[in-house]
């Protein structure tokens, strides 16, 4: 028989920058409890059961399989999504992208649209955030639709609907007040693409052309036709990438245009406001 804590010293992720709390969380979701648990009750066997599916889990991390896979879930502002390797894994940087949308609007009724929303984080968090807004959110990998929906259901939030759509193709004639999107926008040579977590995200939600930026082109260009006179188009795209988006929004006769920065210093979103 094995106890927490003997357990919790006996694995090793060497390859994880998280090692610890990948283990703690593996193991405290293999007993069906809390991490705490594990702290306050160090000296309790493990049952056979949860040996079994712990090791299990351990074998898949130490693949590489992001935690988030294994266990399908993610936390992400206030919300606890379920999250599937047909979807990127919800990140704490993108929460900059909520926080910012809060910021631009009023708390009163408003429209906005969520492009490209996967497991339904951003579009979930505004809904959540802000009860008098509508929020639309659009993916077109069917799956993804179908999980944004089952969180959004889960979440209780019906001041948000979820839309099959490839970018804005479902949309004709909805205008928005505000427009959020966390799109592709790793340049298809990117050699992170064979590391860590990332490997075994989908390529279609993380690779947009040669330098990253096509993604990013094509909402810049169609946005003005879905926003409202006065509508702001809020943008997260990669850590170098802020100078190619103001001057694309500029192009595009967006006003009002600035990059805020993320925790780790980088420019990591980009907005404009479509006066006319």
């Amino acid at each position: 028989m094995t106890i927490i804590a003997s357990l919790l010293r006996a694995v090793e992720l060497p390859e994880s920058p998280t090692a610890r709390l990948d283990i703690e969380l593996l193991l405290a979701a293999a007993l069906g409890k809390s991490r705490s648990y594990l702290h306050t009750w160090p000296e309790r066997i493990v049952p056979s059961e949860a040996a079994t599916a712990f090791a299990a889990f351990i074998r898949r991390r130490q693949a590489g399989e992001p935690v988030a896979y294994i266990l399908g879930q993610q936390g992400f502002w206030k919300l606890d999504l379920e999250v599937a390797a047909h979807t990127l894994i919800p990140r704490p940087e993108t929460e900059l992208l909520v926080e910012a949308a809060v910021q631009l609007l009023p708390t009163h009724s408003a429209r906005v649209l969520d492009l490209g929303t996967g497991s339904g984080a951003i579009a979930l968090a505004l809904a959540h955030e802000c009860s008098a807004w509508q929020v639309t959110a659009v993916d077109r990998v069917a799956e993804a639709v179908a999980l944004a929906e089952r969180n959004r259901v889960r979440l209780n939030l019906g001041n948000a609907r979820v839309l099959e759509s490839h970018w804005f193709s479902a949309l004709q004639g909805e205008r928005f007040d505000l427009i959020v999107s966390n799109p592709p926008y790793i340049a298809s040579a990117d050699p992170h693409l064979s590391a860590g977590d990332v490997r075994f995200e989908p390529a279609s939600a993380l690779v947009a052309g040669e330098d990253g930026l096509d993604d990013l082109r094509l909402i810049i260009g169609q946005a003005p036709a879905y926003l409202q006179a006065g509508g702001w188009l809020l943008l997260e795209h990669g850590y170098d990438q802020a100078p190619a988006v103001r001057e694309l929004l500029a192009q595009h006769d967006f006003e009002q245009i600035e990059s805020r920065i993320d925790l780790g210093g980088h420019e990591r979103i980009t907005l404009g406001r479509l006066l006319c």
